[in-house]
């Protein structure tokens, strides 16, 4: 572990999105409330933080925002705070810059709520990120899976990566890396983002420029459930298991 590493106490869950892709299940209910082998998806990510020792939580509320609150009173670990976005869809990266102010000045965990993550052995996956942490080089830190270690998955991957863990998004067809939707970033490089909706990818993108866009290489499993075949194979992968990681 370098000695400029830090293990956030705050972390964001990203749960405002529409889950078009999941419909119908989610005409009624929101992505982060289905549920994978008996478990909210949403679950699996406050899980891991509580588990990691993050004390608070933010989770951003657009689409049936009255069940992700409901659900978010019900548990006691982490602290959730709600970051209301009814008003207006933020996005990723504006969900980001609205919830700033509870952030601090040190990094922060944040994830998205369609992926479940499944250790392997003793590589636990917000812990391979703090030990992983510069923070005299870095802003933000994905935790990335080859393509060959997913399920649910069917795009031509996220990132490069070079020998010092810097990365880079995809320019041609194809890129070996899959961005599995946990990262470290500094709010520092939040404070740069436009007011309003916009992607995470114009943060990531500015700390590129910069040479401080990195990436850990996570040797566990990533499941995106992200639509109906998605979740299908998620749910028979921890059925088989008899139950899975957290994300």
């Amino acid at each position: 572990m370098n000695d400029n590493h830090i293990m956030p106490d705050i972390a964001m869950v990203l749960a405002a999105g529409l889950g078009t892709r999941m419909r119908p299940l989610t005409d009624h209910t929101p992505k982060p409330l289905i549920k994978v082998a008996g478990k909210a998806l949403m679950d699996y990510a406050l899980d891991r933080f509580a588990a990691a020792g993050v004390n608070q939580t933010i989770v951003n509320v657009h689409h049936l925002a009255d069940q992700v609150e409901a659900h978010c009173a019900d548990r006691k670990k982490p602290v959730i705070t709600i970051s209301d976005e009814r008003e207006e869809l933020l996005e990723t990266g504006g969900g980001l810059k609205k919830a700033r102010r509870h952030f601090g000045d040190t990094p922060v965990f944040c994830t998205n709520t369609d992926a479940i993550l499944v250790d392997k052995e003793e590589q636990e996956a917000c812990a391979k990120l703090a030990a992983q942490w510069d923070d005299a080089k870095m802003d933000a830190l994905l935790l990335l899976v080859p393509i060959k270690q997913t399920s649910g998955y069917d795009g031509a991957g996220d990132f490069t990566i070079s020998r010092d863990n810097q990365i880079t998004l995809r320019s041609g067809e194809t890129a070996p890396l899959v961005f599995t939707g946990l990262q470290m970033i500094a709010p520092s490089l939040i404070d740069h983002g436009p007011d309003g909706p916009f992607s995470t990818k114009l943060l990531w993108e500015r700390a590129s420029a910069n040479g401080r866009l990195y990436g850990a290489v996570y040797e566990g499993e990533w499941m995106h459930v992200g639509d109906a075949e998605g979740l299908e194979a998620a749910e028979a992968r921890l059925d088989k298991s008899g139950g899975g990681g957290a994300a």
